[in-house]
């Protein structure tokens, strides 16, 4: 009950802020090679606060990126951090996505208490990956993290919208 109240609290005040790094905006080496285009990836993030299974707070970002290249987001609360790094593997086998999380919570002022996972996650293209940071989504609130990957197609941009002039 007192964890869920501590949680409660920093989500509340959820001041995030979302940088995804994976080399800015676009790989230099895909403007350089058309042929890293055919296997570059548009890879969307979205970071949800739940509370009570209702959406509180949410925040999505799109990255074009290439396998084997980490794409991260940060969440910045007033007593919590998160840091999650995706990495995507695609393998003719089965895809599997790293999943890295990081996680600092200050119970006080004086304890700094510090969580660390690593996953493999198998997926399809196209498919929502659910990541829990906190380790469950039976928590209230908890925080999602919701990974798309996408093959990236030079007629589209990455929120899906065709462009007419690129598909001849």
């Amino acid at each position: 009950m007192k964890r869920t109240l501590f949680l409660f609290n920093i989500l509340c005040f959820f001041t995030a802020g979302i940088s995804l790094n994976a080399q800015g905006g676009r790989p230099a080496a895909v403007d350089g090679m058309p042929e890293l285009r055919r296997i570059a990836l548009d890879i969307t993030i979205e970071s949800r606060v739940l509370q009570n299974g209702v959406v509180v707070w949410s925040e999505t970002n799109q990255k074009l990126s290439m396998q084997g290249s980490p794409v991260g987001v940060q969440l910045v609360g007033s007593n919590i951090i998160v840091v999650a790094q995706f990495t995507p593997y695609i393998r003719s086998n089965g895809s599997v996505l790293a999943a890295q999380g990081q996680i600092w919570i200050a119970e006080n002022e004086n304890e700094l208490t510090y969580y660390t996972s690593i996953e493999t996650i198998p997926f399809e293209l196209d498919e929502p990956i659910h990541y829990f940071p906190l380790g469950s989504e039976q928590l209230n609130p908890s925080i999602e993290i919701i990974v798309s990957i996408n093959s990236h197609n030079e007629g589209r941009n990455p929120s899906g919208n065709g462009n007419p002039r690129n598909n001849r």
